[in-house]
């Protein structure tokens, strides 16, 4: 008429404690596995995402002049050997820079920009960029080279 009672744990699933069946599969997930790899990403995205800052190939010169303190990060105009202008990384006509940049300088006229023109490219071109956004009332214009190396 009574029941037996299980002795121990034996039979009891550990979460909820229902009775199992002997030989049935827990059906808890393991997320360690899981974890491991996000926090791996992780660490990949947080090395990788600095090296993404400009997207535009561009050989720069060299020069010896020092590296400029930088503590907002400035807006990048690049000019690539064809000759074709670039805002950040989008392209953008001769015309449409002043315009654009306008809209996309959070300090006005104050705002620091950042002029990469290609050792191969057009001189011209790179004045002709740099004249407009002089015109414009930019006066925080910068020229952007690389770190002569040797003597």
């Amino acid at each position: 008429m009574g029941m037996a009672s299980p002795s121990g744990s034996q039979g009891y699933s550990r979460r909820n404690g229902r009775r199992a069946r002997k030989g049935a599969l827990i059906s808890e997930i393991n997320v360690t596995p899981f974890v491991d790899v996000m926090l791996v990403l992780l660490i990949i995205f947080m090395v990788a995402a600095p090296l993404l800052t400009v997207g535009v190939p561009v050989d720069l010169p060299e020069t010896q002049a020092r590296e400029m303190n930088a503590q907002t990060q400035p807006i990048t105009v690049s000019i690539n050997p064809e000759g074709r202008v670039f805002l950040q990384e989008t392209e953008v006509a001769l015309e449409e820079i002043v315009p654009r940049l306008e809209a996309i300088a959070k300090t006005g006229y104050e705002e620091r920009i950042f002029v990469r023109g290609d050792q191969t490219a057009d001189y011209g071109t790179v004045l002709r960029v740099m004249g407009r956004l002089n015109a414009a009332g930019f006066k925080n214009i910068g020229l952007v080279s690389l770190q002569e190396q040797g003597g």
